[in-house]
Order: structure tokens, then C-alpha cells, then sequence
């Protein structure tokens, strides 16, 4: 395996599967007595995001100039 310019190397696919690296994924590189280590990330808990929570919660079908006139004086 070849290190690009950049620092750069392609982890294998084989590796990635095994340890669910996925395209965004965070890994980190931990060195100990020369040797270097890939270690996967821990994963965001995407629930504490206050928007995701509210996603998909919404029942009322309303256009937009709808919903501004009730949150504005929009007419």
C-alpha cells in the first residue's frame, strides 16, 4: 500500500466492511512502540440532534404562505 502525496492511503474494502467504515465515517490513528493503528471512531449520536428529532413529526399539510400567515401578520 502506497502512501499519495496528500498522506493519503485507500483502506481496504475487506477492512471496511468488517469494521463498518463507511464514507464519513471517523476513524483516529493511535501509535504505540512504532506501530501504527486504524481504530474506528465513535459514531455521533445523530438522536441528540434537536432538528432530527423533530423530523418526520409534522401532520398538518399547509403551504408555506399558510403556515407564515398563522406564524405572521402575512397576509
Amino acid at each position: 500500500m502506497r502512501v499519495t502525496t496528500k498522506g493519503q492511503v485507500t483502506i481496504p474494502q475487506e477492512i471496511r466492511e468488517k469494521l463498518g467504515i463507511t464514507p464519513s465515517s471517523e476513524v483516529e490513528f493511535i501509535e504505540d512502540k512504532g506501530r501504527v493503528y486504524l481504530i474506528k471512531g465513535k459514531e455521533k449520536d445523530k438522536r441528540n440532534n434537536k432538528f432530527t428529532k423533530l423530523r418526520g413529526i409534522a401532520t398538518v399539510k399547509m403551504t408555506t404562505d399558510e403556515i407564515l400567515a398563522l406564524t405572521r401578520d402575512y397576509k
